[in-house]
């Protein structure tokens, strides 16, 4: 007997036994207003949060948030005119050229500020990893109080891959100092856009 089969034969001999789901969650933590802690939420992680109710108006906020910045991209047609950028490389290594990066979410979460994004309408997956700034348009509607509630909401999807991201990438090392956009975009805008 090899020394792997020897390890797994004492794992399964060390399983605990079966337990019963606990049932449906209760007590949940639920906001008076989920749109304002939301916002605090991500203003605390240094993101912003634009209520938006169009297109146009995004593309105009964008072009406030980032006026100088070439190389910017997205896959959503309503802000294919902002976009300079195109995503139709096939080496996703070219796209550590782009500057600003917009993604359409999912759900968002006001406990913690995150949002669910899949590969659904991202020519890559890299897209949100890879750019310098991130903004992600989210429907207004699709605001949940916390996690429990966006699993309930995403468990029924049909996607490839998806992840749940949660303003800029922050790393801080040992001698705590902090450093923004270490691994990952440098800032976050979310747009809530009414529809």
């Amino acid at each position: 007997m090899t020394s792997r089969e020897i390890i797994l034969n004492k794992i399964k001999a060390n399983k605990p036994a079966a337990t019963q789901h606990p049932g449906p969650l209760t007590n949940a933590i639920r906001y008076e207003n989920a749109l304002e802690t939301f916002k605090i939420m991500l203003a605390n992680i240094e993101g912003k949060t634009f209520e938006v109710s169009s297109w146009e108006e995004i593309a105009s906020i964008l072009n406030v948030e980032y006026p100088d910045l070439p190389n910017k991209a997205t896959d959503i047609p309503q802000l294919a005119s902002w976009a300079d950028f195109s995503l139709k490389h096939e080496d996703p290594h070219l796209l550590e050229q782009i500057n600003v990066a917009v993604i359409q979410g999912k759900v968002a979460v006001a406990e913690n500020a995150a949002i669910w994004v899949t590969e659904e309408g991202m020519t890559h997956r890299v897209l949100p990893f890879i750019t310098q700034y991130l903004a992600i348009v989210v429907p207004a509607n699709n605001l949940v109080n916390n996690m429990h509630d966006a699993f309930e909401q995403i468990a029924t999807g049909n996607y490839g891959w998806g992840a749940f991201i949660s303003g800029p990438s922050k790393t801080a090392d040992i001698e705590q100092s902090l450093v923004i956009g270490a691994h990952g975009a440098r800032a976050l805008c979310v747009f809530l856009l009414a529809e």
